[in-house]
């Protein structure tokens, strides 16, 4: 018989904390082993009941959540889940929470908590199961001061649109794996445009946020806009974006449709426009990430003459997309994340 995840819930809603239990308890494979109000409840229980994942709320008394997540990293490596809200500071610290080593988050309910929560008991079970199975990762912090690259200074309306698109799909661990890619890719490195699963408003401040660490220019994509050379569209949360092609340039559409494999945006429906208008002018990429999202749509792009490389399982924080693309022999490569630019050059070059 499989061991039950051991689960910690961090939250100082006492009305959270309850139904987070009762949510978790109609699972079998889980066992909320403790509840804590705050950071510091929570470090004494970690120590004494030696939780599996935890689930952590951001904003908290005493000690906020992404500055306890930092110490926990530190003295305590495991599994974490935030608990976040869709405001745009909640949105800037569950980005940091990611960049500290949090596997994944879950948004809370603007009203009705109690039946919002329950609605999403599907989700949230799915995410704390994947986190257990992670392998928890100490990130060192990303000092902005230090590391952004002097940018080339650009006028769209000289550059010209380029031949070769790069196509990105990512979904759980993907933030910080598309901030290691990006941020290794030089200013006149071919257009990209990618779908990383997360909510509305997540997908603006990540964009930004990749923005002023890159040398590429990188935005949440907007209806109509051109793929350009040294630039990345970030498809927007709960919308698909598609490739689009006018003669020799290429844009991207974006939209409202049902979710494909569950997802909105879904890297899915990116790599199957992709193998539609690009053909051989594209560079696939599935990174880490929960589920088969993109699998078939690289298969797509392989058979298309595209150009198609997977994240190893050994640097994913989640090897289910890689996996199921592999699976389906649509990748010509398997690298390691810190590879995937060279390997993305290398493609761009046999292609």
């Amino acid at each position: 018989m499989r061991k039950k995840l051991k689960v910690l819930i961090v939250d100082d809603s006492a009305l959270v904390r309850q139904i987070l239990c009762e949510v978790f308890a109609k699972d079998p494979g889980l066992e909320v082993v403790g509840m804590a109000a705050d950071p510091y409840a929570a470090w004494q229980k970690i120590k004494a009941v030696h939780p599996d994942v935890l689930t952590l709320d951001v904003e908290m008394p005493r000690m906020d959540g992404v500055a306890f997540l930092e110490k926990l990293m530190c003295a305590h490596p495991m599994p974490v889940v935030m608990i976040s809200s869709l405001t745009e500071k909640g949105c800037e610290t569950t980005l940091r929470a990611l960049e500290l080593g949090a596997i994944d988050f879950v948004t809370k309910p603007k009203i009705d908590i109690r039946n919002g929560t329950i609605e999403m008991a599907d989700e949230i079970i799915a995410k704390v199961k994947v986190a257990g199975r992670a392998l928890p990762r100490r990130r060192e912090p990303f000092k902005i001061e230090q590391q952004k690259p002097a940018k080339i200074l650009r006028s769209d309306a000289l550059v010209k649109s380029t031949h070769k698109v790069i196509a990105v799909g990512a979904s759980t661990g993907g933030t910080e794996a598309l901030r290691e890619l990006l941020t290794t890719l030089p200013a006149d490195c071919p257009g990209l445009i990618v779908v990383q699963h997360m909510p509305e408003k997540f997908t603006c401040s990540f964009a930004e946020r990749l923005d002023s660490l890159c040398q590429i220019r990188v935005k949440e994509a907007r209806d109509g806009d051109r793929i350009l050379p040294g630039h990345a569209l970030i498809a927007p949360g709960n919308y698909h974006m598609i490739v689009t092609r006018s003669g020799a340039e290429y844009s991207v559409r974006v939209f409202m449709a049902e979710p494909v494999n569950r997802h909105r945006p879904s890297v899915d429906v990116l790599f199957e426009s992709c193998a539609r208008y690009l053909g051989s002018n594209a560079v696939g990429v599935i990174l880490t990430g929960m589920g088969n999202d993109g699998a078939r749509g690289l298969l797509a792009m392989h058979q298309a003459g595209a150009r198609t490389i997977a994240q190893d399982e050994a640097s994913c924080v989640v090897f289910g997309m890689p996996k199921e693309a592999i699976a389906l022999g649509g990748v010509d490569e398997v690298v390691g994340l810190d590879h995937i630019a060279a390997a993305v050059t290398r493609q761009l070059i046999l292609n």
